[in-house]
């Protein structure tokens, strides 16, 4: 078969994206797939507001369904309320428009059967989740083919294999995927293959075609704008081409007209629902951007750093650097150079709760084309003797991250350097571990150390939030020794209710520094279950602190058992 090991990179990848989806389906659970959540709401929320309740200004709909399927996160800030009293989506509406064939075979689906035709039901996530499935199984199927054009079989291979296994593609193609990335990812598909298409032949209709992608494309999300560079500088290698393509359009300015009709007919739903709801045509979302101070820790910052938590990533740059004189070459760097400054520039940098820099899944096709080259020319050198182990290797960590991620070993939002090597590859992580998630505080070697215990109780003792109130009194010669002395906390309690916002609090009296707080909400621990609690801290050198307290604060409704407390002093023995 020609091509065969490209062929089969693309079976792999479509059934590995489909494990992933059935494996996070809960055949038990009321929704056993659930995605029209958060920010995906925020996308979604249009069909349900104009196809079904025909209320997109006051959202009478809303209180009900969020009290039944909880979707909106605790509270609605998916949409704003106008000085004129209605409500205007935060979102825009591209990925709606995208979502909609899916959400009407939905919906015949439900009224045809004993599912709730509320926008909301079963029928309505299962099509949303596996339409973005669809949608990128044939955007992979052209992608493949956008790629053999300029880089050989193997090349092919092993480059939609790290596109596409090696990073957190899967995370919002085949688990989160009511999220915009995985509907905006076959729009750049798109726009490769009308760019190439056009520039063999330029016709009307393909320029409306880039018109109307693009215009999808920014109703979508703003920032993809940038788009339009790809089409604009592909086949530019020198100046003079570029002055070729501007005399190109000035003596045929019906392709201006084409690409600006169409892209205004697919601005035209969004122009329109503004103009119903706000009285005009023009809406400030309310997005601001940092350009002159840009957040490089949106690619290297423990918190979510794409370069870190997704290392093969950092190829895709690379090979901005191999892509030579490629009638691509000027396109691709100057979208990939200008996406990632625009990205790393939003003031909001973290882009909510995500598994690395999700803001970036959506442009990965362009991306494809700088990491093609590079493994071309790895693989005619002695690096392809490590590239398939090393390329296993990082599928490999993506693959774990993935299950942590979604298990919250990995958090969301809040991650560090040390917690991240605490929990590096590792599935069980014990509740040391998930203290290095609120205190940086840990000995690499206990044994080194000199221990005794301070404090022991293991009585069980009713507590709610702000009312208790434990006391280890630590001994003044202890405390003078040499060296670093530390204090190990080991805590056995059972959360009723509001586990989620509780914290222990650790302060030594009379130390002025920020007190440890340690969340009860983590990875290995459960609400109605008897939880370990355990982490260490550093007495305070500067004073001559002998008291520590500890207490609960966070959550109002937190309420619960303490089984034991026990408290051990650490000194160095050297």
């Amino acid at each position: 078969m020609k091509n065969k090991f490209s062929a089969l990179a693309c079976l792999l990848v479509v059934i590995i994206l489909i494990v992933f989806r059935v494996s996070y389906t809960d055949k038990h659970a009321q929704l056993p797939v659930k995605v029209t959540t958060w920010d995906a709401l925020g996308y979604y929320m249009y069909l349900p507001a104009q196809l079904i309740y025909h209320d997109e200004k006051e959202l009478n709909w809303l209180p009900k369904i969020d009290s039944e399927y909880a979707v909106t996160g605790g509270q609605l800030y998916q949409a704003n309320r106008q000085k004129n009293g209605n409500y205007v989506f935060k979102y825009l509406e591209g990925v709606s428009i995208l979502q909609l064939p899916f959400f009407l075979m939905a919906h015949v689906y439900a009224l045809n059967s004993d599912y709730p035709a509320d926008g909301f039901s079963a029928p309505y996530q299962y099509a949303i989740a596996w339409g973005c499935l669809v949608y990128c199984f044939i955007a992979i199927l052209l992608l493949r083919k956008i790629l053999l054009r300029y880089y050989k079989d193997l090349t092919v291979a092993i480059t939609l294999l790290l596109l596409l296994l090696a990073t957190n593609f899967i995370q919002y193609v085949a688990i989160e995927g009511g999220q915009s990335h995985g509907y905006i990812f076959p729009l750049y598909v798109m726009i490769l293959y009308f760019s190439i298409k056009w520039h063999e032949k330029a016709t009307y209709y393909l320029s409306a075609l880039i018109g109307i992608t693009i215009g999808i494309a920014m109703i979508s999300r703003p920032t993809e704008a940038v788009m339009l560079f790809i089409p604009l500088l592909w086949g530019v290698r020198s100046y003079t081409d570029f002055k070729n393509k501007l005399r190109f359009f000035r003596t045929n300015p019906m392709h201006i007209l084409a690409i600006s009709a169409g892209g205004f007919l697919a601005i035209l739903p969004q122009l329109l629902y503004w103009r119903r709801v706000t009285g005009s045509f023009i809406y400030d979302v309310g997005s601001k951007w940092d350009f002159l101070n840009p957040h490089f820790r949106v690619l290297l910052g423990w918190e979510k750093g794409w370069f870190i938590y997704t290392p093969v990533t950092i190829f895709f740059v690379a090979g901005l650097l191999f892509l030579k004189q490629k009638e691509f070459q000027r396109s691709v760097i100057t979208f990939c150079v200008l996406n990632i400054y625009i990205i790393i520039a939003w003031h909001i940098w973290r882009y909510g709760g995500s598994y690395s820099c999700r803001a970036l899944v959506q442009s990965y096709p362009v991306y494809a084309l700088a990491l093609g080259s590079m493994i071309e020319h790895s693989l005619k050198s002695k690096i392809r003797l490590i590239l398939v182990p090393f390329g296993l290797y990082l599928i490999g960590v993506n693959m774990v991250q993935l299950v942590q991620y979604n298990r919250n070993i990995i958090h969301y939002d809040e991650m560090n350097a040390a917690y991240y090597k605490a929990v590096y590859l590792n599935l069980r992580p014990t509740a040391l571990d998930m203290s290095m998630l609120d205190t940086e505080v840990r000995l690499k070697n206990e044994a080194g150390y000199s221990m005794h215990e301070v404090y022991q109780a293991d009585s069980i003792q009713s507590i709610r939030a702000q009312s208790f109130t434990e006391t280890s009194f630590l001994l003044n010669d202890d405390l003078k020794k040499r060296g670093e002395n530390y204090l190990k906390v080991t805590i056995q309690l059972k959360t009723k209710q509001g586990q989620w916002g509780t914290f222990l609090v650790n302060n030594f009296e009379g130390d002025t520094t920020l007190p440890v707080k340690i969340r009860l909400f983590n990875a290995i621990s459960k609400e109605g279950d008897r939880n370990s609690y355990s982490y260490f801290l550093k007495i305070p050198s500067q004073n001559r602190a002998n008291k520590l307290n500890i207490h609960f604060e966070g959550n109002e409704q937190f309420e619960g058992e303490l089984y034991s407390t026990r408290i051990q002093f650490f000194n160095p023995t050297n």
